[in-house]
């Protein structure tokens, strides 16, 4: 019985050595990370207002950067912000599809293309803020992929709004130029945003948020207004609709969002204080997050309970138009991007030189 204990107990023991040794293997199975750097230490198109410290040194192996998912930097919480945000929206997206609510059809594609729209912005936002700082070039390269990201995820939300969340009332007024409309305004702030990238350096002037904002503003006001006709009315009438709760919600949310976007804050009243955590941007991006859970809950309540208004206002045929027009948004972002970023190149190769 003595011996049988004390076989336990060295088992044990041998156990809990191994575990101690845990961390040290891991360790040496990963590579040897370089240490972030200070904001002196990397070239001034990397370097935030107010953040000091927490930059990865640039020219490093794309596995290094790969790999500082993991690491303790100042891009680090708007990776993982929008990653997490990207993975909760394939499982809202699986509870949906297990309500077994779902069809391929015309109805259904506008949905789809919205979904579609969430994963793209918030995938191509992680890969930018992940990726960036290799080079310059990759700084350009994966920040203009991040911008169609944000074009593709404004007229997404158009489509859904349109023939999911409009009322007969406003659909009359706006139902011959909302699409094209919201079409040009993503264009433009996909436009805006690169050439802003493209034209301004640092410390960057108050013209280029103004080319980043005024075209995204747009395009927002014209994207929320079926949204906010939706909500007067039934804040007038009284009504208890669920979906016009979460709509409110993501309203809430995006001006929240917007404001820590266009005022670096609370790192300008702290520099150097939220270098890691707590900067403006990653506000941005959990709150961003926020109404896009919110948007996509309104949407699916939508799209579950007002079929019959979807058939009463569109013909299967316009569904299938603006879906498609979804695509060419994106081909012409992208071209756009591209051209942008030949003559970024064609800069940069000069510098160089």
């Amino acid at each position: 019985m003595t011996s049988t204990i004390l076989e336990r107990i060295s088992t044990l023991s041998l156990s809990t050595q191994q575990l101690s040794r845990l961390p040290k293997l891991l360790e040496e199975g990963f590579p040897k990370m370089p240490c972030t750097v200070k904001e002196c230490d990397v070239p001034q198109l990397f370097r935030e207002p107010y953040i000091y410290s927490g930059y990865r040194p640039i020219e490093q192996e794309w596995r290094y950067y790969f790999l500082s998912i993991f690491q303790q930097h100042n891009e680090a919480l708007n990776v993982w912000t929008h990653l997490l945000a990207a993975v909760t929206v394939l499982l809202q997206v699986q509870a949906i599809v297990e309500e077994r609510m779902l069809s391929l059809d015309a109805y259904s594609l506008p949905f789809y293309i919205f979904i579609l729209a969430c994963l793209m912005y918030l995938i191509f936002s992680v890969l930018a803020h992940l990726l960036q700082s290799k080079s310059e070039l990759a700084h350009y390269s994966f920040y203009f992929l991040d911008y169609v990201g944000v074009s593709a995820y404004q007229y997404g939300s158009a489509l859904a709004h349109y023939f999911y969340s409009t009322e007969q009332t406003w659909y009359n007024k706006i139902r011959l130029f909302f699409l094209p409309g919201a079409a040009v305004f993503g264009w433009l702030s996909c436009s805006g945003c690169c050439y802003a990238k493209y034209r301004y350096q640092r410390p960057y002037p108050v013209m280029r948020k103004l080319c980043q904002v005024i075209p995204a503003g747009l395009a927002y006001i014209l994207d929320i207004s079926p949204i906010v006709h939706r909500i007067v009315v039934c804040l007038q009438t009284g009504c208890t609709d669920e979906a016009v709760c979460y709509h409110i919600f993501q309203i809430i949310f995006f001006l929240i969002a917007a404001y820590f976007f266009s005022c670096p804050v609370p790192e300008k009243f702290f520099p150097g204080c939220c270098d890691i955590v707590g900067h403006g941007h990653q506000i941005f991006h959990i709150f961003l997050a926020f109404c896009t859970f919110s948007q996509l809950q309104a949407t699916y309540l939508d799209y579950k309970n007002r079929k019959a208004v979807f058939y009463e206002q569109h013909n299967p045929a316009e569904s299938y138009v603006a879906s498609c027009s979804f695509f060419g948004l994106l081909l012409c972002s992208g071209i756009t991007a591209n051209y942008l970023l030949k003559k970024m190149r064609n800069k940069l190769d000069k510098k160089d030189d």
